[in-house]
């Protein structure tokens, strides 16, 4: 079984790995059980034309450092319960990356967290769960 655990080190992320952590005993070994956590960071605008001033290898400086600081929680977690994991760091829209992620690593599901609105308020806002759960080619659990 592989899973994919989107994390941005809000709340609703932390949610979503304890719940994991509390379903392992479900699988025959923790071992039996493929954890990816991916924290997807936002693309420089390019109007801004931010990686020209300051340097494509300090940009992606950056965004490695965000992204380290997004997941370490969630490492944690893990870390503490025993469970193997690896973790990815990306760019780009949230929602396109984790559902590109899932379909070309062949995960059989995706455990995310939620913001906790309802679903019209999800609808209008049209966050990444939402997003998510149209464009995934494989079961998506909101934990919310």
């Amino acid at each position: 079984m592989k899973v994919l655990v989107p994390v941005d080190g809000s709340e609703s992320s932390n949610r979503a790995v304890d719940h994991l952590i509390k379903k392992l005993g479900w699988f025959k070994s923790k071992d039996g059980v493929e954890i990816h956590l991916l924290n997807v960071q936002h693309e420089v605008p390019y109007g801004r034309r931010v990686s020209s001033v300051i340097g494509h290898d300090k940009l992606a400086e950056y965004h490695k450092e965000e992204g380290m600081a997004a997941l370490k929680s969630e490492m944690q977690k893990l870390d503490a319960a025993q469970a193997r994991y690896q973790y990815h760091i990306a760019v780009g829209d949230a929602a396109d990356v984790i559902c590109r992620y899932a379909k070309e690593k062949g995960m059989d599901q995706i455990i995310m967290g939620t913001r906790g609105m309802g679903s019209v308020s999800n609808l209008v806002l049209g966050s990444v769960a939402t997003k998510v759960i149209h464009l995934s080619t494989v079961p998506v659990l909101l934990v919310k």
